[in-house]
């Protein structure tokens, strides 16, 4: 057992140099042109992230398969969870949008200018000023910008869902252009390293929690293999649909955590034939019934019937 843990945490030194220097040279070759694209307003400063974050999942030879479909709906409040750093690129590849984070990460060398040219939002997530750091997140939903929340409040292990703060949901309540808010979870787990199902003693290796050193982690897990990553979209909600902002918290966390379980047990999967090959995302929005037989549904997705309401995630009505 320790022979085949120690030749599955086996890393490049090469694989590190190179990934890292191919990443510092597109971020910083990209910075000053985020910067021009940020003091002159330009649509791309809402765009190049999205890209940027695309590029460095290959860099880090990161492979995503992707379950569900995301909203559409401009604003949308998005509810995930979070074990790592790599989360940051993950979620940037899919979702247009900016990250809620503490105040500390705004100093952080380097990550934290990264954090700011993509526009995240810093709070203080102490409950004595959720209010206020809500109105905060408000202006930027009222402006229709996507916003990114990590309701744990900080990184888990990646094997289990820290139990959700009700306290960061008192922004579903706000109301852009009168209309209620768009809530959807998304789970996030990291599953397959070169193919290879990561078991419950390994998966912590890629999370980033606790006191621990994050050069000495990046190290480790960027010289490693190809990295598959599962990330699913649930259906999307709105705070009318219950009784109390924390309802709406476990409701968020319970869709989160069952995706994240799923993803764990390997009751989703890709399409039959497909788990060997190669590719650095595989975005599925919805089943096709010859892909239904050796693999799972989509979560909340549906075969067959008419669609007679409005969905949250296109903005559409159809009859």
């Amino acid at each position: 057992m320790r022979q085949e843990k120690e030749i599955t945490l086996k890393t490049s030194l090469f694989t590190v140099f190179f990934r890292v220097f191919i990443y510092f040279s597109l971020t910083l070759s990209l910075i000053p042109v985020q910067m021009l694209a940020l003091m002159l307003r330009l649509p791309l400063s809402k765009r190049l992230p999205m890209w940027y974050h695309r590029i460095c999942c290959r860099i880090l030879g990161i492979r995503l398969e992707v379950f569900g479909r995301r909203s559409r709906v401009r604003p949308t409040l998005f509810v995930a969870n979070h074990s790592s750093y790599l989360d940051i690129a993950i979620y940037g590849a899919l979702i247009p949008g900016s990250f809620v984070s503490k105040t500390e990460v705004a100093k952080w060398p380097v990550f934290g200018l990264l954090a700011r040219l993509q526009r995240s939002v810093f709070v203080d997530r102490r409950v004595r000023t959720s209010l206020a750091q809500a109105g905060n997140i408000g202006k930027r939903l009222k402006a229709r910008d996507n916003i990114i929340l990590f309701p744990e409040g900080t990184s888990a292990d990646g094997n289990r869902i820290l139990p959700f703060k009700s306290a960061l949901f008192s922004v579903a309540e706000i109301k852009p252009n009168n209309q209620s808010l768009v809530l959807q979870p998304v789970s996030l787990t990291y599953s397959r390293l070169d193919g290879i199902p990561i078991g419950r003693h390994l998966r912590p290796m890629f999370a980033w929690y606790g006191e621990m050193d994050m050069f000495s982690h990046a190290r480790r897990l960027i010289g490693m293999g190809r990295l598959t990553v599962t990330v699913s979209f649930h259906q999307p909600i709105t705070i009318d649909e219950f009784d109390s902002r924390k309802q709406l918290a476990m409701h968020c966390y319970a869709c989160v955590a069952r995706g994240h379980a799923d993803a764990l047990a390997g009751r989703l999967q890709p399409k039959v034939g497909g788990a060997g090959k190669w590719g650095w995302i595989h975005w599925r929005p919805r089943p096709r019934l010859r892909d239904l037989r050796g693999r799972r549904r989509a979560p909340g997705a549906k075969i067959g019937g008419k669609r007679r309401h409005a969905r949250l995630d296109t903005g559409r009505s159809t009859a």
